[in-house]
């Protein structure tokens, strides 16, 4: 079966805001057969969700995926913690990333690749001071007042 490009895109505006991204990087995630049909109906939430090492391995915790509508008795929990996919190699670069310098790794895109297959952009962070978020503010105003001003 071929599988078509999908629209799918979710994003997670807030760590864009809260956040500075430092370095992104692409994972696939473990999913229920319901998750995944709730992902491409659109109804999943990635705010306030963030990314933690248990194990050796990645999770990807508070993502709220929404219960399916048409699931039965074996619908899944909406916000259960997920595994990511990732190569040990990476795992262990991005571990050591965060211990040392007290980086976070937050969920920045949820999204069906071509293949069909769930992804979920991930990225190393660093909190933004409150004078940071206002800069991010008036870079947003001024942008928007030269569109006004170029439509006008």
């Amino acid at each position: 079966m071929a599988h078509q490009a999908s629209n799918i895109s979710i994003k997670n505006k807030k760590a864009f805001f809260e956040y500075e991204i430092i370095e992104s990087f692409t994972a696939g995630i473990v999913l229920l057969g319901t998750e995944i049909k709730s992902i491409r109906a659109g109804r999943a939430n990635l705010t306030d969700s963030y990314c933690q090492f248990v194990t050796g391995e990645m999770y990807v915790r508070n993502l709220h995926i929404s219960e399916y509508e048409l699931g039965t008795c074996n619908n899944h929990v909406a916000k259960r913690d997920r595994k990511l996919l990732l190569q040990k190699r990476e795992l262990l670069k991005w571990q050591k990333k965060v211990k040392e310098s007290g980086l976070t790794i937050i969920p920045l895109k949820l999204f069906i690749n071509d293949k069909g297959l769930a992804k979920i952009e991930i990225g190393l962070c660093k909190g933004k001071k409150v004078y940071d978020k206002r800069e991010s503010i008036k870079q947003r105003d001024a942008g928007r007042e030269m569109d006004r001003m170029m439509k006008a």
